[in-house]
């Protein structure tokens, strides 16, 4: 019996395209103007010192910084640091009205019928988790972060790690065959199934023939009761 679920947010809750055709290339413009403008913000400096101890340089300067997360963006590395800095300047974006966090328009009525069920429901994203509340805040379908009781990012564990299921389900609290985790990509769905999850996979377009796992299209196809 399922009990409670957490889902990722890009291609499973939200078009890709959105992160990376709206999302990356605001927070990429913003970027060196953001940190210049916010050297005495103690959120700021907290994600310059994680990505100084990410690449063990100590003592680089704010420019040597800029630099450094760039090249971070053009890996689309899974920077802790870089996530954190990207969800304040998207918080910009948002509360000024530049953009609405995308969602597929049968994510918004699935959640609510979950919540109402007695689900839990959770978020496991890349994306800093003030990142995850600002796309939820300030979604399409308004602000649904009432439907959430947390969210989980690379603080963690990486996504195709076994141990980050293991310690999101201690911190949930319930066993893990109670726990349905939902996502596009099959190798995260590897990670959480090794862990003794449950599992589906979110295919919003070509079907994934490299997948074990049972393939939705849609929000709307899933039944918890019967998983």
């Amino acid at each position: 019996m399922i009990r409670a679920i957490v889902t990722d947010i890009e291609g499973t809750t939200s078009d890709i395209r959105f992160v990376h055709n709206i999302l990356f290339p605001y927070a990429r413009q913003h970027l060196a103007t953001f940190i210049r403008d916010h050297q005495d913000n103690a959120h700021v400096n907290a994600a310059l010192d994680a990505v100084r101890a990410e690449v063990d340089q100590p003592n680089a300067d704010r420019e040597a910084l800029i630099a450094i997360l760039f090249s971070f963006m053009d890996q689309d590395r899974k920077s802790t640091g870089l996530k954190a800095l990207q969800g304040m300047i998207w918080r910009d974006g948002y509360v000024n009205g530049n953009f609405t966090g995308h969602l597929y328009p049968d994510v918004a009525p699935a959640l609510t019928a979950w919540q109402q069920q007695g689900l839990k429901l959770y978020v496991y994203s890349s994306g800093s988790v003030a990142a995850q509340k600002l796309l939820f805040g300030y979604s399409d379908e308004g602000d649904i972060t009432g439907l959430f009781s947390g969210y989980f990012d690379t603080h963690v564990g990486a996504k195709r790690d076994v141990a980050s299921y293991r310690t999101i389900a201690a911190e949930i609290g319930l066993p893990v065959e109670q726990l349905l985790f939902l996502s596009d990509i099959h190798q995260e769905l590897d990670a959480a199934a090794a862990a003794g999850w449950q599992t589906l996979q979110l295919i919003r377009d070509d079907a994934d023939n490299e997948s074990r796992h049972r393939q939705v299209n849609n929000f709307s196809q899933i039944n918890p009761e019967s998983i």
